[in-house]
């Protein structure tokens, strides 16, 4: 009998849970977005459940439109640089990898070489960045421009972006750093190699001042749903966020990203995909789901609106709650997150009630809500019908739900053969079967 293939698990953290009223639920930490030590502590249950990676997602902005109304919901507010809280989680665990989101639209390569490189070593081969281009105009605004450029022109400088970042990465040989203290050699300079990048968005002629990272290259995460990010993501990613809610469109992402690798000569099992869920653990169904309303409930009306708006791209807040939303609101078109946007838009074509929307609206995510059997059934399922090789799993409430599926659903799913019964390597891209990328030196001639 053939054994069952094991997953990947990932878990994307904001301070107290990832449902927009967490910061209500009982027991939350007011302060836990500035507390290295509530971040090392999540970190470090979900290395307890063999996790793959703990990941923050991040934007490079304050939301300064309606403050009134995101004041009932702080996501991204008062937390951490990411890179920075990496570096501190790194001392506090010791096999899990590390995650992060740094844009490409206002950063330069050579500081995002820099800084992953860095949490590399730090890390002892655990960095993983993910790639984005930033999906709202208040990030545009907070760097002197007026709105995003076009979405099409967004990725052709996320693609050079992250040619020129592995270009630095490759600066120097594996075995250049050579401390040979009897010819007084710190490194040897044949295997230096000079970057000489003359493209459409950037110009760079140097190198980079650190050493190959332990991973050779940090691992590249990319979460494109448009067929723009799928293209960037067949050639460049290692791990790829679905963003499919259901298994029969999470079939068809699988297959078609997974089939655009060959034309960038990659094979299918050097890319990743997690499909993202949220779980919501009980000892019984209606335990679960009462805990689901729960948080719904906590949800400030103003909020679910706001955050449909922005997603959708157009004002909703004249629109009474009550009331179906008219299909005449959705806009033509999305050059902010697409995939969120056609959710919204297939919710609003059910006839819900403006409510309704704000409050199924889960941003690409299946909600499995459940036992802890249940759960482990549903995982399996997307598994078996190919729909992922693992899952980015969010919680609505932390600490309590991640641990509580570390408890009670990790156990279930190594029963199953489903998942790994131990850490077996010690880098990231050991923990879910990546190849280090070789340098350009060690090819061997055709």
């Amino acid at each position: 009998m053939t054994a069952p293939r094991q997953m990947a698990l990932a878990t994307l953290v904001q301070p107290n849970g990832n449902h927009l009223a967490a910061w209500l639920a009982p027991g939350a930490q007011p302060d836990a977005g500035t507390d290295i030590a509530w971040w090392q502590r999540i970190a470090q249950i979900a290395e307890q459940g063999k996790f793959d990676l703990f990941f923050i997602a991040d934007t490079p902005t304050v939301r300064t439109d309606d403050m009134r109304i995101w004041s009932h919901a702080p996501v991204f507010m008062n937390q951490l640089e990411p890179l920075t809280l990496l570096s501190a989680v790194a001392g506090a665990t010791k096999r899990i990898g590390l995650g992060a989101t740094v844009s490409t639209s206002f950063s330069e390569p050579y500081n995002v070489a820099r800084f992953f490189a860095s949490l590399d070593h730090i890390s002892h081969g655990r960095a993983a960045w993910n790639v984005v281009t930033s999906a709202n105009d208040f990030a545009a605004r907070n760097f002197g421009h007026a709105k995003l450029p076009p979405h099409s022109e967004r990725y052709e400088r996320a693609g050079e972006f992250v040619e020129v970042v592995k270009k630095l990465w490759n600066s120097w040989e594996p075995d250049a750093f050579v401390y040979d203290t009897q010819e007084k050699l710190t490194f040897d300079p044949a295997k230096f190699h000079l970057v000489q990048h003359e493209g459409k968005h950037f110009r760079v002629h140097g190198g980079l001042n650190i050493a190959p990272a332990p991973q050779g290259h940090p691992v590249i995460i990319q979460a494109g749903a448009s067929d723009t990010g799928k293209e960037l993501a067949a050639a460049t990613a290692e791990v790829v966020f679905g963003t499919s809610a259901t298994i029969k469109s999470a079939v068809a992402f699988y297959s078609d990203l997974k089939g655009r690798m060959a034309k960038y000569g990659r094979a299918p099992e050097h890319l990743k995909i997690l499909g993202g869920i949220t779980v919501i653990v009980g000892d019984t169904v209606a335990e679960a789901e009462a805990l689901n309303r729960e948080y719904q409930e906590l949800l400030h009306p103003a909020v679910g609106v706001m955050r449909l708006g922005q997603d959708l791209e157009t004002d909703l807040s004249d629109l009474p709650l009550d009331e179906p939303v008219p299909e005449s609101r959705i806009p033509a078109a999305s050059n902010h997150h697409q995939a969120y946007f056609a959710e919204i838009a297939g919710l609003i074509r059910e006839g819900l009630t403006l409510r309704q929307v704000a409050q199924r609206y889960n941003r690409s995510k299946a909600t499995l809500c459940g036992t802890p059997a249940q759960i482990a059934d549903l995982m399996q399922e997307w598994m078996e019908a190919g729909a992922c090789d693992g899952f980015m799993v969010t919680f609505p409430v932390m600490p309590r739900g991640l641990q509580d599926f570390v408890d009670k659903v990790v156990p279930e799913l190594q029963r199953r053969g489903l998942f790994r019964q131990d850490y077996t390597g010690t880098t990231l891209r050991a923990h879910l079967g990546l190849p280090r990328p070789r340098h350009p030196a060690e090819e061997t001639p055709a």
